[in-house]
């Protein structure tokens, strides 16, 4: 298959095209473009999730059900023929897997559903992350369902909860939530269609028998809290059984139908008459789950969520059962040789990353037939960190470097590594998603020398001077005390009763505690760190790591005790104290591991979905897993940094634009030309300002949109301004774009208005200046001054984009390219950047350039060259460039990367290395 022998071990790919999923886009339309990515140059498909979403997901990542594929985007026949497709091509497919969380919000979720029905007896309790002992009494052996748009109260009495019957079986209804009336508490509508039933039939009639002998069934079922085996499948046996048993008798019996509907009636209460709904309210009251206010979440929800939204609920992947059941279709598609390798979504949610990859490398191996000496390997690279030290740096990155090739699988993890952070050298994986790269790359085009004056005039208009510092810090404080309040509270009661357990910590208050807990968490100063369960003493990178949040804790809160930062940092570095039993050893363990697995998220949404929608002196910069403080990078540091890629992970994703970005590698690339220019720029937004400052409207303290926002929205288009200009056929859909960017971007900032606390009124004047900027006339002189400023950075930008294209696919590492971005895509963050492509088009502009240009390529080029805007050009340089990546697969894959230095005028303009095998 492709490069691959019989005898190798993961198939690596030369290059990957990742596709986005959903019922506009099937496998069976993949499956006709497959000729269109063999043509292109690329070697592998690199799937979004494919497996069963909530109906008319766009993206895949709400997955409902593990073990189907999702039937919006077909069959798994449907899905062979595409992989045999490409495979017969000599292609192959990586899959992209969530192995984090699942959609909670649809009743389709049967492992949830079963939770809400059964409780803590539900063979899925242990598959979610639920803390069935919170501090408030009500949720005791209950999950928190933050699903009502208004109080509980008010959403009763105005019927918007009603109960329904369907084949055996109650459920509750609220708009499109559906949740399960837990059997045993079943009786409570049941006995009301029994008394009914009695009057009219008498004591003696065989269906009031039945009903009577199903009532007394269900109120001996065995209490949703009982856990032994054998007791729960009788309470599941008896459920099922007595559940056959009603709906025969309700399809069969005319008076036993109508007692259970007219039961249901009395049950859900008549509007007007509060007393009436008390029986509803009886009946949800005894449910496994407590239906609330949605803004109740932030503070006591006790299910582990995927970051904050509530309709992700985490499923715990380090038990063997969850990990087997969430991996089921995936292993099978392997199996059928119809998958080649993988993609880990979000691997910083999960408790035990190592463990976990290395769990999955050694199911690889079994499942791909590689024999005991490629489990071996997995093995031993999964445990290259050994309990009690850290692995020598040096010594385990060269170990990893050797053992990716010898790995089962080809495996990739969505890891954003922080500055100065490196991919840990002990994880048996290729390498990451390629974030890192795109920001190392992007930072090329930034003129490191006249960035100072873009950051002068952006403090001078918005009339703000942050420290991006400080800004993160506030940022990531704002979502511990909005977002994940609860998250927080959960573990500050872990660690008190850690300190409870001690004479020298017994005296630390839970509010200290947490206290002290937000403040390390907020100066945590990447993701997350990844002490292990087994270790018994931290490694030297998470020891820097914790050691640096606690000195930057202590140092912004002076007032603290600093007994408190060193109590807290004992337990995160397994400074254990003597004479601990086993169970507070596994106590102490379970709170360092929960820390971790909360820095992430609240890092995520800090800096990505707060900070990174605040400050934007060059919004090229603020892409995922950028910093926007750091404006650029030198070019050493770019050579510097890949001589280590193709040292240590040679086979990365190398990505410019994703599912995920903030802005595509076009946009990002016309923006950095104002690193360039900073003097016409800060002449044009001032002239800009004066132009629309007619547009503003006068809020309570200030003008709309704020200045920060208006400089947002001027670079924003520059980036995305259309080739073509602005006119008659585009001029609607494009400030619609734009608007709908802008409504995103100031509802992230959460200064303004926000997803929880919406403005409207704000919201609506920002849309209202958009709109009047761009609305067409003779009178707007913004627009003529703005498209004679916009087309020198398109121009520039496009030569950006060309650099960019020919620097990933040269560069080590395995370039990837997002669905369209072959040509000049002008996306902004999703969900513009998920729009359809026009396959069509693609197929024809790129036959045209194999007709046109077979004879003589610099012809064409020049050509090209000459009438850009058709998006021919990026596609002729990116089908140039993978054709000859493709041809010399092992120069790319283990040759040598040599910086060279250029000479002359504009040397400093200049990226140049040579790719060397042999001597």
């Amino acid at each position: 298959m492709g490069n691959q022998t019989p005898s190798a071990t993961a198939r690596v790919p030369v290059s990957t095209y990742r596709l986005q999923f959903n019922r506009d886009f099937t496998f069976a339309a993949a499956r006709a473009l497959a000729d269109y990515f063999d043509a292109l140059g690329v070697t592998e498909v690199y799937s979004s999730p494919i497996l069963r979403a909530r109906p008319g997901s766009p993206h895949g990542y709400d997955v409902i059900d593990h073990t189907r594929l999702n039937p919006e985007v077909g069959t798994e026949d449907e899905f062979a023929g595409f992989a045999e497709e490409l495979r017969r091509r000599g292609m192959g497919l990586v899959m992209d897997v969530v192995p984090n969380h699942m959609c909670v919000a649809s009743p389709e979720n049967r492992w949830w559903q079963d939770l809400l029905a059964n409780g803590p007896s539900s063979p899925y309790a242990r598959f979610f992350d639920v803390d069935w002992h919170p501090p408030n009494p009500k949720l005791q052996n209950r999950v928190l369902l933050p699903v009502l748009g208004d109080q509980y109260g008010r959403v009763l009495e105005n019927q918007e909860i009603r109960i329904g019957y369907r084949a055996g079986a109650f459920h509750a209804h609220y708009y499109e939530t559906q949740l399960p009336v837990a059997p045993r508490t079943s009786t409570i509508i049941l006995a009301l269609a029994l008394d009914e039933l009695r009057a009219h039939l008498g004591d003696t009639h065989e269906d009031v028998l039945e009903l009577e002998s199903v009532v007394t069934a269900l109120k001996n079922l065995p209490p949703r809290t009982e856990t032994d085996p054998a007791r729960v499948r009788e309470r599941r046996r008896e459920t099922e059984v007595a559940k056959r048993r009603v709906a025969r008798l309700v399809r069969e019996s005319n008076e036993a139908r109508k007692a259970v509907h007219d039961a249901l009636a009395r049950a859900n209460g008549a509007k007007g008459d509060p007393a009436s709904f008390d029986l509803l309210e009886e009946l949800l009251d005894s449910q496994a789950y407590r239906l609330s206010y949605w803004r109740v979440a932030a503070e006591e929800i006790n299910y582990r969520r995927f970051f904050d939204i509530n309709e992700l609920a985490a499923v715990r992947v380090e038990e063997r059962p969850v990990f087997t059941a969430v991996h089921e279709i995936t292993f099978r598609l392997m199996k059928r040789g119809l998958v080649t390798g993988l993609r880990i979504d979000h691997v910083d949610g999960l408790l035990d990353p190592e463990k976990y990859l290395g769990d999955l490398q050694r199911e690889c191996a079994g499942i791909l037939g590689h024999g005991r000496a490629a489990a071996a390997s997995a093995a031993a690279t999964a445990g290259a960190q050994t309990p009690g030290a850290a692995a020598d740096e040096g010594a385990a990155v060269q170990a990893a470097a050797g053992a990716g090739d010898a790995l089962p699988c080809y495996v990739v993890v969505e890891k954003i590594l922080g500055h100065g952070e490196e991919l840990r050298a002990e994880w048996p994986v290729h390498g990451t998603t390629g974030y890192d790269f795109s920001n190392l790359l992007g930072g090329v085009f930034v003129d490191t020398s006249r960035v100072a004056a873009v950051r002068d005039f952006y403090r001078e208009f918005t009339g703000s001077a942050v420290n991006f510092a400080d800004l993160l810090y506030e940022s990531k404080k704002l979502i511990l005390k909005v977002a994940m309040s609860s998250e927080l509270h959960v573990l500050a009661r872990r660690l008190d009763r850690i300190a409870a357990r001690s004479r020298f910590s017994r005296d630390f208050t839970f509010n200290s505690l947490h206290d002290a807990l937000a403040e390390l968490i907020a100066c945590f100063p990447v993701y997350r760190s990844y002490v292990r369960r087994r270790h018994t003493a931290v490694g030297a990178e998470d020891r820097r790591l914790i050691q640096s949040a606690v000195r930057a804790a202590r140092r912004r809160n002076p007032a603290l005790s600093r007994s408190l930062f060193d109590f807290v940092a004992s337990v995160l570095l397994l400074e254990d104290p003597k004479g601990l039993s086993p169970k507070e050893r596994d106590e102490r363990r379970e709170f360092v591991l929960r820390f971790q697995q909360l820095t992430s998220p609240v890092t995520a949404k800090g800096l990505e979905d707060t900070a990174f929608y605040r400050y934007y002196p060059l919004a090229s910069m603020n892409e995922v897993g950028g910093e926007p403080d750091v404006l650029g990078v030198a070019l050493h540091e770019f050579h510097q940094a890949n001589e280590r890629r193709q040292a240590r992970w040679p086979h990365s994703m190398s990505a410019t634009s994703t599912h995920d970005s903030k802005r595509s590698e076009d946009v990002r690339a016309r923006i950095s030309v104002l690193s360039e220019i900073p003097a016409e720029w800060r002449a044009a937004v001032t002239r800009w300002r004066e132009m629309n400052r007619g547009h503003k409207r006068i809020g309570d303290y200030a003008e709309i949109p704020d200045a920060n926002e208006e400089y947002l929205l001027y670079q924003t288009l520059v980036g995305a301004w259309p080739l073509e200009g602005l006119g008659e056929a585009n001029r609607d859909e494009f400030a619609e774009r734009v608007r709908q960017y802008m409504t995103k971007a100031i509802k992230e900032a959460k200064l303004n208005t926000s997803w929880i606390n919406a403005d409207e009124d704000y919201e609506r004047a920002v849309s209202d200046f958009v709109t009047a900027a761009l609305a067409p006339g003779d009178d707007n002189a913004f627009l003529a001054d703005f498209a004679g400023f916009q087309r020198l950075t398109a121009r520039c930008g496009m030569l950006n984009s060309l650099s960019q294209t020919l620097l990933k696919t040269t560069a080590p590492g395995l370039p990837d390219f997002y669905q369209g971005t072959e040509v000049w895509n002008f996306s902004l963050v999703d969900p513009d950047n998920r729009r359809p492509v026009d396959y069509a088009r693609l197929r024809a502009l790129l036959g045209s350039l194999g007709g046109d240009g077979a004879g003589d390529p610099a012809a064409l080029a020049g050509r090209l060259i000459s009438e850009p805007e058709d998006g021919r050009l990026k596609l002729f340089v990116t089908s140039r460039a993978l054709a000859f990546r493709k041809a010399r697969r092992e120069l790319f894959a283990a040759g040598d990367y040599v910086p060279l230095a250029a000479s002359g005028e504009h040397a400093d303009s200049v990226v140049a290395f040579a790719r060397k095998s042999g001597a």
